[in-house]
């Protein structure tokens, strides 16, 4: 019988601990002054499984692409904006399994992604919310310099009848 051998590459060790990140939406019905402490339990439940927090964006509030139709205590409810947050943290992998029971016992939260990162995920994290205010003020000064240059300017009956005649000659 002929042994194979393992890549190093390939071996995953008992220790060896994972970069994972943990997108959520908190219901919009939570009242505002309390999603901090929401986002507070989340992070413990990830301190409670081992983890440890590296990169974080607390939840704000987020209006949605489309109306969310949830399924709770027999009656359907649409939600057209959430609360949206982030956390970036580092976990032995057989932990995994014990935060996702803990996650879906949780009610105020009506949408969630457990993603495992890559390496480039890892060394490059973004911040949605600075992202979105830095499009937002480009935007903003895009419309201004547009606005500008479409707004008519006065031109005497002279400087037009001279782009006339040099548009015909």
């Amino acid at each position: 019988m002929a042994e194979t051998n393992m890549p190093a590459t390939e071996a995953v060790g008992v220790d060896e601990m994972s970069h994972y990140e943990f997108a959520f939406h908190i219901l919009p019905t939570v009242a505002e002054e309390e999603v901090p402490g929401v986002f507070g339990d989340i992070k413990a439940q990830i301190d409670r499984v081992g983890g440890h927090i590296t990169h974080e964006e607390a939840p704000q509030r987020f209006d949605l692409a489309y109306t969310v139709v949830t399924h709770s205590e027999g009656k359907n409810y649409k939600y057209n904006h959430s609360y949206l947050g982030w956390i970036r943290f580092v976990a032995a992998p057989e932990k995994i399994e014990a935060l996702k029971a803990e996650i879906a016992h949780e009610t105020r939260i009506f949408r969630h992604l457990l993603l495992k990162l890559t390496k480039a995920e890892v060394e490059h994290p973004f911040k949605v919310f600075e992202i979105r205010a830095k499009r937002k003020m480009v935007s903003a000064d895009e419309t201004e310099e547009t606005t500008e240059e479409t707004e008519p300017k006065e031109v005497s009956d002279e400087e037009l009848d001279k782009a006339v005649e040099e548009i015909t000659s």
